[in-house]
């Protein structure tokens, strides 16, 4: 492994060199209300053209009537109303009605994803019964992940420090990591401890040109998948660090408010078995919670009372709030994301984990649900215990801090799979860089 040679410091950029320009003081405060400003770009008028490409005789009363149920999502600006900027095409994933006069008119589509699940969940299943193994299905992916900042975002000569997104080493179905090499001469990886897994790397701004960083590697990832049987689920040693850790509440994101611990109550009623109040809570959020493009974490206090607030959410969003729900009942769980890796469809993914006693550690993908496809009980519930072979997991956790140390707050504060950027100067925000990922699909 190369260690990084810190340029950030022999070269004094923290400010320590008299001839560098005084840099202003930040404010979190100013830096949230700028990240809120760019999530909520659009003006009524862009909005409803949208809309009327489906519905042509929109009426104020329909868009006030979607924004009061939170379909619509907008909030007031330096005194102008201000939408979501997906907030067109998410009102025709989350109000029901509206969702039917967009498939009425363009028919339903199914997702590249799914043509690869309705493959490969039956050839998880299959293997797991014949081999008795819950590791399997092994696909060889070779990934070359880059991110380009946009020329001048900062000034020339300046040193822009950069975390890209690397495969974990630590998690079972996540096997033969291989580096294969990075844009730079010197990097850094994380602490294999680390929650968040990155390759870290420094380089000058010159003026008028891209700054990019790029990595390359190669792993196998398998699916999993547990045939649970309720009574196999032994009873919790309630003393022990892991039970501890894992159900307890958190500052952000995982925070037992009375809301939260009525509907934990609410849900999972006279059940005791550990299994059978989480298949209750995973049933309820997807049933309803359809899924919606996000608005960007880092700028949500409680990422799962906004979800109950505005009934709908995002694959990171609908899993906190089941992680949170399972934790109240006293169910073990925990954050895990990286990217789904589908052929056709690889992007940003968020799941989970959940313990059970005699079971272990199992997957669980709330968003992915309940698969429209399934033909019997084992596709249907298979996302909870079970999990596809598209994957690339990065993080075991969320929030955590990066290694080497950030020093401005991240562009995303929760999840960490695109990458951050920074500089003396500040944080890059993500509207001044961009990312991509190639994926070679090779053969075992």
């Amino acid at each position: 492994m190369k260690k990084v040679i810190c340029l950030w410091a022999v070269l004094g950029v923290l400010g320590s060199c008299a001839t560098q320009p005084k840099l202003p003081t930040y404010s979190w405060e100013e830096d949230l209300q700028e990240r809120i400003k760019v999530d909520f770009n659009r003006t009524e008028d862009s909005v409803r053209n949208y809309i009327a490409k489906y519905i042509p005789d929109v009426t104020d009363e329909q868009m006030r009537a979607w924004e009061e149920s939170g379909a619509l999502e907008c909030m007031l600006i330096d005194g102008e109303k201000r939408y979501f900027r997906n907030a067109g095409p998410n009102l025709f994933r989350i109000d029901s009605a509206c969702r039917a006069v967009k498939a009425r008119m363009e028919g339903e589509t199914q997702s590249s994803s799914n043509d690869a699940n309705m493959i490969n969940l039956p050839e998880i299943i299959r293997s797991v019964k014949s081999t008795n193994q819950s590791i399997v299905a092994p696909k060889h992916m070779r990934v070359t992940y880059t991110l380009t900042v946009n020329a001048n975002a900062v000034p020339a000569g300046e040193i822009i420090r950069c975390w890209l997104p690397y495969p974990r080493k630590d998690v079972a179905r996540q096997q033969s990591v291989r580096f294969v090499g990075a844009s730079e001469p010197v990097y850094e990886f994380s602490p294999e401890e680390c929650m968040h897994s990155t390759l870290y790397m420094e380089k000058k701004s010159v003026a008028d040109e891209p700054t990019v960083f790029s990595e390359t590697f190669e792993y196998v990832s398998c699916g999993e998948w547990h045939a649970i049987n309720p009574e196999d689920v032994q009873p919790y040693d309630t003393i022990s660090v892991l039970y501890k850790q894992y159900t307890s509440s958190r500052e952000k994101h995982i925070v037992f408010t009375p809301r939260l611990r009525r509907l934990a109550a609410e849900l999972a009623g006279d059940e005791t078995n550990p299994y059978l109040k989480a298949k209750r809570f995973f049933t309820w959020i997807k049933q309803h919670h359809p899924w919606a493009s996000a608005r960007e974490y880092s700028t949500l206090e409680n990422i799962p009372e906004y979800v109950l607030a505005n009934h709908h959410g995002d694959c990171g969003q609908v899993s906190l709030l089941f992680i949170t729900l399972c934790r109240i009942a006293g169910i073990p769980a925990h954050f895990q994301s990286g990217f789904m890796m589908h052929p056709g469809e690889w992007n940003l993914h968020d799941w989970s984990e959940i313990y059970l006693e005699g079971i272990g550690w199992v997957p669980v993908d709330q968003s992915f649900g309940m698969p429209s496809f399934a033909r019997n009980e084992d596709e249907k519930y298979f996302f909870l215990g079970g999990i596809d072979s598209w994957r690339l997991i990065v993080n075991q956790d969320y929030g955590m801090p990066l290694v080497p140390a950030k020093q401005y707050p991240r562009s995303e504060t929760v999840d960490f799979q695109r990458g951050e950027v920074e500089w003396r100067g500040g944080n890059l925000y993500f509207p001044a860089w961009d990312y991509h990922m190639d994926i070679e699909y090779l053969e075992k």
